[in-house]
Order: structure tokens, then C-alpha cells, then sequence
């Protein structure tokens, strides 16, 4: 997929996600009579501007995207005429200067319950949550994990999918307790699985925790069989559906998978493949094509493998009624917020290593990703990020509304204002912070391409 998969997903979701931001704290200024000057989508020189509405409000679309701001009335940044003091921002009571800078935040927590919510009752197809444990010293090999167990519960809370059965993990991962899985065995029984996590630790950073805990989702093996060809070096070299390829340069490959290894690895390289075609081997070279894909070069020659047998019972569709979805939409906001909020707890102790904080360049990655897979994986995406976006905004670091919420609740116990030079003081530390984060954020995405 071009560089444009990547970008306009992620450029959609960052808009989206910015419009919803801004719009909470626009409409809560509104609802409480404050005059609002500008609402722009990014920050620096306008690109595109109107006014609109009775205050001549300006709309405005700006250069660079990553952020917006909605301006309000304030007679701490100009004179404000006496007959408009009532409607200035700074006029107004600390309960409801409290309630517009909270409301941005709470936008992008009700978009992700919507977002959830509308998914759930459309419905999805999910990979269905069977399992295929790795690894001999790991917690789910000393719980007993076999092949092919498909979970039913985990800690008695239903699971319909892989994804279901990654967040509950994960949950109780952080949290470091026993996780009691219900499966029906291959056979058809049910037994339990207890997964011991009280001293497991996710500070290994680019690792999968799910897959360090010795889970890994179960796939038939799919037989080196071709079953479609596009255009390419295997059809070039003479290569035809049906064909069933059972060497390269003299090396017996068993399954698609070790094809797919030794193509990708073989970029502008010959290799002799050995097919079986109507009982007869033959032999073919083919040069695979040098193509870029996530910044790498690899191999590819155009073709595709027959699916095996069991392949269509890998998924399933996921689907809730109206009033189950919104049940399951809140939750799942919640436990996410809740998740956001321990881990970086995690973070400042040192239990969860820092490498695991995401820049632009892995955001966009994963939403080029979720793209790919469909139109409701690219909504679920949006709504995860949407959450970290209000769960990070509300954390009390000035710079940030957390932080803006913080001296309001000084303001409120302390009876007043708490002294301008305190406020900038605070400004400045949280400006380093922050800056600081997004350096150290851009470095691991930096550090995750050079090291693959």
C-alpha cells in the first residue's frame, strides 16, 4: 500500500478526532453564553476562513494540522467592551469556565461510546478467539493451554472474539492477577485455564504481551497451493493456478508460509522453484519483484494461496441490539479510559518501559492498517485513539485542559484565582513537558523503523 494509504487515514482521523475535541468546548461556550471569536482546526497562518453566526464567529482551517482551539472572548488577551464583559470567558463562574474546558475532552469519550456503540449493532467480522499457545515456559503453557482451545469466558466475562479476549488479558495483565479461562477443548469438552500474571511485567516495549504470555491466535496451516495469480514474476515464469510448489532451490517448503519467508527475502534474487502440476514436477526460475511496503524492500511475485480447510470458521460475525451495544459501547470506553490511565501510571514507576509511547508515524502506520481491514476496524481504531486523546487531555499538566482543571479546583477550594505568575509558571513547565513527551515519542517511532 503507497505512502496515501497510511497518510489519508490517519489525516481523516486526526480531523475527525480534532473537529469533535473543539466542537465540546465550542458548544458548552455557547450554552453558556460566552462569545466565541475563532474556532480553527490546526494552529499558525488561516488557509481557509469564513464567518458565520451572529458574533461573526471565524471558522477557520490553518497549516499545521496537529491541533486546533477555539478562541473565546477574554479580557485577559485584548480590551473587551463594557456592554460584552458579561459574555468574556474570564467573566464567567469557575463552575462553568470548568465545565467548557472539560467538555473537549468528554467529546472525544462520547464519540468513542458512538463510535463503539454503532459498530456494535451494525456488527463485524472478528477472528474468532482460538487459541494456539507457544512457547513451554510461559504462563499459558503452565496453565495448560492446547491447541485449537476456543475460550468461552474469561474470569466469567463472555468473549465473542480475539480482540475480546486481548483487552480482558491485558487488563489483568496491568493489573498482575490470575486470569481463569473457560474453553472448549478440540474434543468438545469444557475445562478451565488458569493464567498465572501476578508476576508478569509489560516492560518489555515492541513486544506483543499477549504473545509473551504465550498466546498466539490458531490458523490452519495453508498448503503452498496457488490459487490466484495477478500479474507478476510467477505468472512470467510460467507458474499456473493449481499448482502446488514443494521446493525452492532444492529445499522441500511444507507449508505457504515458509514460500511467503523465502519470497519476501529474495527481493531481485532468481530462485528455482519446484512445482507439482497434473502428477508431474516441473521446474521454473522465478525472479521476485523488488517492492517497497512499510519502508522495506521485499520480494513479491503475484500470487495467492488456496485457503485450507477450516479457514471459514476463523471468523465470525460480532453483532449487539440496540440497548446491548450502548451497554457494551459505555464499558468498553470506560475500561479503556481506565487501562490509558494505569499504564501510564506504569510509566512514571517504571513498571512499563517509555519505548512503549506511539508518535504520528505508528499512529498513521495502524491507521493505514485498520483501513485495510475495513471499514468498521478503521472506526473502532478511531474510537481507541479518541479515548487516549481525552483521557491524555484530562491529565492535570497546564498546557493541557487537565491542567486548566487543576487551577479551577485550587480556584474552588482556595475561594479565588490562583496568582498569574503561579498560572505561568505552570504554563512553562507543562510547555517543557509536553514537548519533551512528543521528542521522546517521534524517537521511538524513529527507533521502531530503523530496527524493523
Amino acid at each position: 500500500m503507497g505512502l496515501l494509504g497510511y497518510v489519508i487515514p490517519f489525516a481523516v482521523a486526526l480531523g475527525v478526532l480534532i473537529l469533535f475535541h473543539e466542537l465540546g468546548h465550542y458548544l458548552v461556550a455557547r450554552w453558556c453564553g460566552v462569545k466565541v471569536l475563532r474556532f480553527s482546526l490546526g494552529f499558525g497562518r488561516p488557509l481557509l476562513m469564513y464567518r458565520a453566526g451572529a458574533d461573526a464567529t471565524e471558522w477557520v482551517l490553518a497549516a499545521f494540522p496537529l491541533g486546533g482551539y477555539v478562541k473565546m472572548l477574554d479580557e485577559r488577551e485584548g480590551e473587551v467592551a463594557e456592554a460584552e464583559l458579561p459574555r468574556a470567558f474570564s467573566r464567567q463562574s469557575v463552575w462553568r469556565r470548568f465545565a467548557i474546558v472539560a467538555a473537549g475532552p468528554l467529546a472525544n469519550l462520547l464519540l468513542a461510546v458512538v463510535i463503539f456503540w454503532g459498530v456494535g449493532m451494525a456488527g463485524s467480522q472478528e477472528l474468532r478467539p482460538v487459541l494456539s499457545p507457544q512457547g513451554t515456559d510461559t504462563p499459558a503453557a503452565r496453565a495448560g493451554v492446547a491447541q485449537r482451545d476456543l475460550v468461552l469466558t474469561i474470569n466469567d466475562e463472555a468473549v465473542q472474539s480475539w480482540k475480546d479476549l486481548r483487552w480482558a488479558i491485558l487488563r489483568a495483565a496491568l493489573n498482575q492477577r490470575e486470569v481463569v479461562l473457560r474453553v472448549r477443548t478440540l474434543e468438545g469438552n469444557e475445562a478451565l485455564r488458569r493464567l498465572d500474571l501476578s508476576d508478569f511485567s509489560l516492560d518489555a516495549a515492541g513486544v506483543d504481551p499477549i504473545a509473551k504470555i504465550g498466546l498466539r491466535p490458531w490458523f490452519p496451516p495453508f498448503p503452498a497451493i496457488v490459487d490466484k495469480l495477478e500479474e507478476g514474476a510467477a505468472a512470467q515464469a510460467g507458474l499456473l493456478v493449481g499448482d502446488h510448489i514443494i521446493a525452492v532451490d532444492g529445499e522441500p517448503v511444507e507449508s505457504w508460509g515458509e514460500v511467503v519467508e523465502i519470497v519476501q527475502a529474495s527481493a531481485g534474487q532468481a530462485r528455482a522453484f519446484t512445482v507439482r502440476r497434473d502428477g508431474r514436477e516441473l521446474n521454473f526460475t522465478v525472479t521476485p519483484a523488488d517492492v517497497v511496503e512499510n519502508d522495506k524492500h521485499i520480494g513479491r511475485i503475484g500470487v495467492w494461496p488456496r485457503k485450507p480447510e477450516g479457514a471459514q470458521d476463523l471468523f465470525g460475525e460480532v453483532r449487539y441490539g440496540f440497548g446491548d451495544a450502548f451497554t457494551h459501547a459505555v464499558r468498553q470506553t470506560w475500561e479503556m479510559s481506565v487501562v490509558t490511565v494505569q499504564a501510564i501510571g506504569q510509566m512514571i514507576v517504571g513498571k512499563v518501559s517509555v519505548k512503549n509511547i506511539s508518535g504520528p508515524i505508528t499512529i498513521a502506520d495502524f491507521a493505514g492498517q485498520s483501513a485495510r481491514l475495513g471499514f468498521a476496524h478503521y472506526l473502532s481504531y478511531l474510537a481507541i485513539i479518541s479515548i487516549s486523546l481525552g483521557v491524555l487531555n484530562l491529565f492535570p499538566v497546564p498546557v493541557l485542559d487537565g491542567g486548566h482543571l487543576l487551577y479551577y479546583a485550587a480556584e474552588i477550594v482556595k475561594g479565588g484565582p490562583l496568582p498569574e505568575r503561579v498560572q505561568e509558571i505552570g504554563q512553562q513547565i507543562g510547555l517543557a513537558l509536553l514537548l519533551m513527551l512528543m521528542v521522546l515519542a517521534v524517537y521511538n517511532d524513529i527507533n521502531r523503523l530503523v530496527s524493523g
